[in-house]
């Protein structure tokens, strides 16, 4: 047996979900943010047998795209940088996934 963390963007998030419930995996999903962008994730937990761990993987391919987006620089605490206000683009989406193995799981 597996656990897989998925964090993924909260654009992306819906479509997962349903696409992965829709194929029979349990999942459970936590609000979270990342530390770059200070924006809102969702990390999905899906436990699932070993064999069907590529088919949830592959469905998360699907639904969570990358996207180039454009947001102003974090303002700097320090002196002397006048480079504050300019916009980058930088790119958001995807999803980062982490693959457990599960010695023992129990549902009561």
């Amino acid at each position: 047996m597996k656990l897989i963390l998925a964090i993924v963007n909260n654009d992306d998030s819906a479509l997962a979900a349903s696409a992965l419930t829709e194929e029979g995996f349990s999942v459970t999903k936590l609000a979270t943010s990342g530390g770059f962008l200070q924006v809102g994730n969702t990390t999905f937990l899906i436990g699932t047998d070993d064999d069907r761990t590529q088919q949830a993987i592959d469905i998360l391919k699907t639904h969570c795209t990358t996207r180039k987006q454009v947001r102003n620089a974090m303002p700097s605490l320090g002196f002397g940088l006048h480079h504050m206000n300019m916009p980058e683009v930088v790119t958001v989406g995807g999803a980062t996934i982490f693959v457990l193995d599960v010695d023992h799981m129990e549902k009561i």
